[in-house]
């Protein structure tokens, strides 16, 4: 980890882009209990082996599109099945059908518990904004927006590249660099003086290839070391750091 008197000067940078889900909020969390859920009662149902693990959400999973996620998992069982459409039925034995049926899980406990942001991670938004810094949010999600508007953080972002326009306009899933690359250029950003916000693995590789002149590792889980061998130049346990 990085000690914070050694951490650089967000404001300093042009723009700050960060993910969502395990940096912004919690929602990581959920994302891996509706995945563990959904694979254990797929993977009972279909014989699989060996059981599903959190490693697996890590290697195969996290940061990544839904169905890019789905067809990693299965593929690292070596399993195939059609990838059918976005909008399969989640009853249906396809990558689109079983990234669905997650998502009614994820929905599910999402309504039942709520969700909050961390609260190191909205101290470091407010120093932004008071700072004229630019932020966007940078999601693999499809629910970026429920979980911003179910956080109470939505409109402190002008910019959401999420999901749903990464579908719409074929981007690439992390670790490719396209959807980074790309919320740079609606935050009308240089990448070169921007720095990017990831807990993922998928995500800070992606953030990296953009080219972004800082990119921060926030460590949930994945490991310190994980993170900074796929591209992270500093590593926190928590945002608080950027503000003591």
């Amino acid at each position: 980890m990085t000690e914070s008197r050694d951490l650089p000067d967000l404001t300093s940078y042009d723009a700050v882009l960060f993910d969502l889900d395990g940096v912004l909020t919690p929602t990581a969390e959920v994302h891996m209990r509706a995945w563990k859920e959904m694979f254990d009662e797929l993977f009972a149902a279909w014989d699989i082996q060996p059981p599903y693990t959190d490693r697996d959400y890590f290697d195969h999973v996290d940061g990544k599109k839904r169905y890019d996620g789905v067809a990693s998992l299965l593929r690292s069982r070596d399993v195939e099945v059609p990838w059918g459409d976005p909008s399969d039925d989640p009853a249906l034995d396809t990558v689109c059908g079983v990234g669905n049926r997650k998502n009614v899980v994820f929905s599910r406990i999402l309504r039942a518990e709520g969700i909050a942001p961390y609260p190191g991670s909205v101290a470091l938004l407010e120093i932004l904004q008071a700072a004229g810094t630019p932020i966007a949010v940078v999601s693999s999600s499809k629910n970026a927006v429920e979980v911003l508007e179910a956080a109470g953080i939505r409109d402190r972002f002008p910019v959401v590249m999420d999901g749903v326009v990464a579908e719409r306009d074929h981007l690439a899933s992390k670790p490719a660099p396209d959807v980074f690359a790309e919320a740079a250029r609606m935050l009308r950003v240089d990448p070169a003086r921007s720095a990017a916000v990831e807990d993922a693995t998928s995500g800070v590789a992606s953030a990296s290839a953009a080219g972004f002149a800082l990119v921060v590792g926030v460590d949930r889980g994945v490991g310190a070391d994980h993170l900074t061998a796929a591209g992270a130049d500093v590593v926190v346990d928590d945002l608080q750091a950027f503000v003591d």
